[in-house]
């Protein structure tokens, strides 16, 4: 039975070429694409329910990471696949907090490529080589430091903090963005400084930056 892919990509030349490579890939079918979550959103509204959602991770609007997060509030049994430059731990650990069930690099060969999308399907799950290595290293950091986890996991709150920190707004207009008081922004943005080890508005850039969390 074929199997149905929603490919969802900003970039119109790439989508469109990944989508002919896939449709090559027996027994597979790019059904819809999209360059964003909020088309995603309005494509599965209408009715159409992909086996697979393949997402780039950076993406105007309505990112991967969020577009995930949407699929995993509303389709928790969906499987998702994110092909993204970020391979980070705390990059990783973001997407398998929102029931993404493979990641891949995006300089991979179009066979493992293949191979992924057959995986998933059938197992639910595929992580490449190089982010099992990624996280069997998390695993040894957390086994030496605690803390290492719980500085790797974000709340969502201190997601759209650290997005909004690498904005051009002052902490008085993130907390009137957040609906919370200047006095709560300077503490919560010094509990950040603490958990990341971050000693500076530039680090918390940096480091959104570092983990696929925004893009410029």
């Amino acid at each position: 039975m074929m199997k149905t892919i929603l490919l969802v990509d900003d970039h119109i030349l790439i989508r469109n070429a990944l989508a002919s490579l896939i449709n090559t890939f027996p027994g597979y079918n790019v059904s819809h694409m999209a360059g964003n979550g909020m088309e995603v959103i309005k494509i599965i509204e209408k009715g159409f329910i992909p086996d697979i959602v393949i997402l780039d991770l950076n993406m105007p609007e309505m990112d991967g990471s969020e577009t995930a997060q949407w699929l995993y509030n509303n389709h928790p049994k969906m499987k998702i696949i994110v092909l993204t430059m970020f391979d980070s731990e705390i990059a990783l650990i973001r997407l398998l907090q929102v029931g993404v069930r493979g990641f891949l690099k995006k300089d991979i060969h179009p066979e493992e490529l293949k191979l992924a999308i057959q995986i998933v399907a059938r197992d639910g799950f595929y992580h490449s080589h190089q982010v099992t290595g990624k996280l069997g290293s998390l695993f040894l950091k957390t086994n030496e430091s605690p803390t290492f986890i719980e500085r790797a996991i974000l709340s969502e709150t201190e997601i759209n903090f650290l997005k909004l920190a690498t904005t051009e707004n002052t902490y008085k207009q993130i907390a009137v963005t957040m609906n919370l008081t200047p006095r709560v922004i300077d503490n919560f943005r010094d509990q950040l400084f603490d958990k990341l080890n971050i000693k500076s508005r530039v680090g918390l850039a940096i480091y959104a930056l570092k983990n696929g969390l925004v893009t410029f």
